[in-house]
């Protein structure tokens, strides 16, 4: 079938949408107040949760703050609200497992219906006197066991996300989509300058406007994110930085177009800018970032898209997502090829 691919794309980015959207994320915990607390004192800790239905085996609910992986103090006793509420009373040792005065847990609930849920860092506790090891020995009476594991189809609660997750889905696959496109326009330059055939240079120009239009869109939705998570549509972010450079420079590669009249000239120079601009676009946006602080994952040498962006669920969205994108970005591609064509044969009778 001749038009497979563009069947497939509409398929994939349909799928994206659809799933991406409408799939629930998994129960998580949005806040605990009061977030300060004194050591050797009973506390009470109120919860608010995400997608949770604390009421259903209320009896059954469990909470502990822990650090680490062994160490940890269980709840006294849990007073169920509503779905969305529960009071946790915690009786907290006089002493801490750290040697300094003050400490940050992570605050654990369990739930037969909603599965294991946490808040990372979401209580700091304060000590009055510093007792490493018998600190350590307290936390370590109420181990963590047999937490229960929500079954169902969802994607992960991030605590700074929230359902800015989906995002990752559009924000991210149209930049590696634009990355793929500027590949094949870069590849057509190249082929232009080694044969000199001008349909080679209207195949750069048409895959660089699809290009360009995806790392647009790509900027757009990322400042939304950014608006949502970081308070900023844009926060001066080196990665934000480096690809406004780069789109800026592939803008430049039209306004160098418009400025020639002779057709050869104007596809050579063309051709020559647009190699350029690929190979600013790898350092610009991949290697820079890296090797500085950033907001966005990967950055400062860590691994973009690991277990703690991505999950296995997520990751049955975010790939076709990609191939959905590229698919798309070629199909327009081939009209704005058919388009320059038609213009081109115009121009010549």
């Amino acid at each position: 079938m001749k038009y497979w691919w563009k069947i497939l794309g509409v398929l994939l980015l349909t799928y994206t949408f659809v799933f991406g959207l409408l799939t629930p994320l998994k129960t998580g915990i949005t806040g605990a107040t009061p977030y300060s607390l004194k050591a050797g004192q009973t506390q009470v800790v109120t919860v608010t949760g995400y997608n949770s239905f604390f009421t259903k085996e209320k009896e059954k609910l469990r909470a502990w703050l822990k650090s680490g992986n062994d160490l940890a103090l269980a709840a006294k006793s849990i007073e169920v609200v509503d779905d969305r509420t529960a009071k946790l009373t915690f009786d907290l040792p006089a002493h801490l497992p750290t040697n300094s005065k003050v400490k940050d847990f992570t605050l654990l609930i369990d739930s037969p219906a909603d599965g294991a849920s946490i808040l990372p860092g979401g209580i700091s506790i304060t000590q009055d006197s510093v007792n490493q090891a018998l600190g350590s020995q307290l936390w370590s009476q109420s181990p963590i066991a047999e937490l229960h594991e929500k079954q169902a189809i969802t994607f992960p609660f991030r605590n700074i996300l929230g359902e800015t997750i989906r995002n990752t889905y559009y924000h991210v696959p149209m930049w590696m989509a634009m990355f793929i496109i500027f590949i094949g326009a870069v590849t057509f330059s190249i082929k232009y300058l080694a044969k000199g055939e001008a349909d080679f240079d209207r195949k750069a120009m048409a895959l660089t406007n699809v290009g360009l239009m995806l790392g647009l869109l790509g900027l757009v939705t990322g400042a939304i994110w950014a608006k949502h998570t970081w308070g900023k549509y844009w926060s001066w972010d080196v990665k934000q930085n480096m690809t406004a450079i780069a789109m800026l420079i592939y803008g430049a590669y039209f306004v160098l177009r418009a400025s020639f009249d002779d057709p050869e000239k104007k596809a050579r120079v063309s051709a020559v800018f647009n190699i350029f601009a690929f190979a600013s676009l790898v350092p610009l946006i991949y290697i820079i970032p890296k090797l500085t602080d950033s907001l966005h994952p990967g950055a400062g040498g860590n691994i973009a898209f690991g277990s703690e962006d991505l999950d296995n669920t997520m990751r049955m969205v975010f790939y076709p997502a990609i191939i959905g994108w590229a698919l798309l970005g070629l199909w327009i591609g081939q009209v704005i090829l058919r388009s320059a064509r038609l213009r081109d044969r115009l121009l010549d009778t």
